[in-house]
């Protein structure tokens, strides 16, 4: 078995980007890009549309597009990318050791860019719609709905922040709250139930996103107390329910908070075990743009770099 000089597990705008610094300084990485981390190969752009807040993209671009581009900028620098998830690691021991399905490999350094995925509803019609009418970020696609009225589910501090948000560009927002009052701490939800364009629907649970085969056109609601049904049109809907990072994997070998998000020693990438680094929304809670996880990204292979030459 060889051993790695750098193992990035995990794609999308963080690994893609540490993949091009840790290849550009020659150290020759391997990137298991996965089949189910993030979501997908490429992350969570890879269910957007219209990426129009990246730099260097005056025109906007399609998110799946944006990640083919930077995989192959990656590729292009030596970059090997293996289309399999890591199922299993070890960093007890060096070299490190890190498992797929089918083989072993170790590595002297890690880099982890495993992401964080929307809690999504489970319902009929979602999937279809997701980036045609249906979001989990309201910061990548609210621009989208000028004039426009959306939904948004949940009721804790995201589902307000994503409704207060809203407010800048649809006319209307309403927000589909599963019980009788909100979770959402109280100065958040002074702040929604003070803006005039938001409205409260109570006791309600998202049944069906409707549609007519390109976009999402509203939504059928149930009332949790009565079980009466009925539909609503929207031109978006939002869920802020929660994300969940991709770090089952690691439970037991880094440190990880309490919502499973990995910790880093601050101001840095570095994790709880020396020459394990980490990048994107696996390590953030806050901000999650591909922009953000692009710069992580960028950290973990500048670290990763210098620790592995302090090492020699």
């Amino acid at each position: 078995m060889n051993t790695e000089r750098v193992i990035i597990i995990g794609s999308g705008p963080a690994g893609y980007t540490a993949a091009i610094y840790v290849a550009r300084a020659e150290l020759k990485p391997l990137l298991f890009e996965g089949q189910r981390l993030g979501g997908q190969p490429g992350g969570q752009l890879m269910l957007t549309t219209e990426v129009e807040n990246y730099p260097g993209f005056p025109d906007g671009l399609l998110g799946p597009e944006m990640m083919k581009k930077v995989k192959k900028q990656a590729e292009r620098f030596g970059t090997r990318v293996v289309s399999e998830d890591v199922v299993s690691v070890d960093f007890s021991k060096r070299p490190f050791i890190v498992n797929t399905s089918s083989e072993t490999y170790a590595s002297d350094a890690v880099i982890i860019s495993t992401g964080a995925g929307a809690i999504w509803l489970g319902v009929a019609g979602e999937g279809q719609y997701q980036g045609h009418g249906v979001s989990a970020c309201a910061t990548c696609d609210g621009f989208f709905f000028k004039e426009k009225h959306v939904l948004v589910v949940g009721g804790g501090d995201a589902a307000m922040e994503e409704a207060t948000f809203l407010t800048r560009f649809a006319s209307k927002v309403t927000v589909l709250v599963r019980r009788d009052v909100l979770r959402a701490s109280k100065i958040m939800q002074e702040r929604a139930e003070k803006d005039p364009k938001i409205e409260f629907v109570w006791n309600t649970e998202v049944k069906e996103i409707l549609g007519d085969g390109v976009k999402m056109t509203g939504a059928r609601v149930v009332n949790n107390k009565t079980n009466v049904e009925s539909e609503i049109t929207a031109d978006g809907l939002f869920v802020a329910v929660g994300h969940k990072p991709n770090s089952d994997i690691f439970k037991g070998q880094l440190e990880l908070d309490q919502k499973g998000y990995i910790v880093v020693k601050p101001g840095t990438s570095a994790t709880s075990v020396e020459g394990v680094f980490v990048g994107g929304d696996v390590a953030d809670y806050r901000y999650r743009q591909a922009v953000t996880a692009a710069g992580t990204g960028c950290m973990a292979a500048l670290d990763a770099e210098k620790w592995l030459a302090a090492r020699e």
